[in-house]
């Protein structure tokens, strides 16, 4: 047996094998950077739809219920709608698994959010007024960075 045929034999096995390695290793991380991605995306929904509008929703319609009984009934009420809607766990699960360039704009929603909480639970300044309508401006504004920084994050690469 000629040992130039047994060596390219060697070769192209080992040349196969390799290839084979090379081409998993590239599928994993391609299909492990898309895992990432997706769990990104359902965070970042779960923080601003699910939760952070409902616990706006919530506190605004609380609000609005128990405008004519101002005082401590209006303050309980805001504040259990803000802790029913579970926005307080999502935060921090965001802070937590969120690329930390994305806790600054998450936190920035959050912050305007909690400001309109304590605007709603005073019942000052009134829902009709141009300075609570500025805080609601503020808020959206807010809202409006976070979605753009959102999508960003998303279509980078991991």
């Amino acid at each position: 047996m000629d040992w130039t045929t047994l060596a390219g034999t060697g070769v192209g096995a080992l040349v196969g094998v390799t290839s084979t390695l090379l081409a998993d290793r590239v599928r994993r991380r391609r299909d492990l950077a898309e895992r990432t991605r997706q769990e990104r995306k359902e965070l970042y929904v779960t923080c601003l739809t699910k939760k952070y509008r409902q616990a706006y929703e919530a506190v605004h319609t609380a609000a609005v219920t128990h405008r004519g009984h101002p005082g401590p009934a209006l303050e309980a009420a805001v504040r259990e709608a803000f802790r029913a809607s579970g926005c307080d766990e999502v935060r921090e699960s965001a802070l937590i698994c969120a690329p930390e360039t994305m806790a600054d704009v998450i936190e920035a929603v959050y912050t305007t959010l909690r400001d309109l909480l304590e605007a709603f639970a005073a019942g000052s300044p009134p829902l009709d007024s141009a300075e609570f309508q500025e805080q609601r401006l503020k808020h959206a504004r807010a809202v409006w960075a976070a979605r753009a920084a959102m999508r960003r994050d998303l279509r980078r690469r991991v």
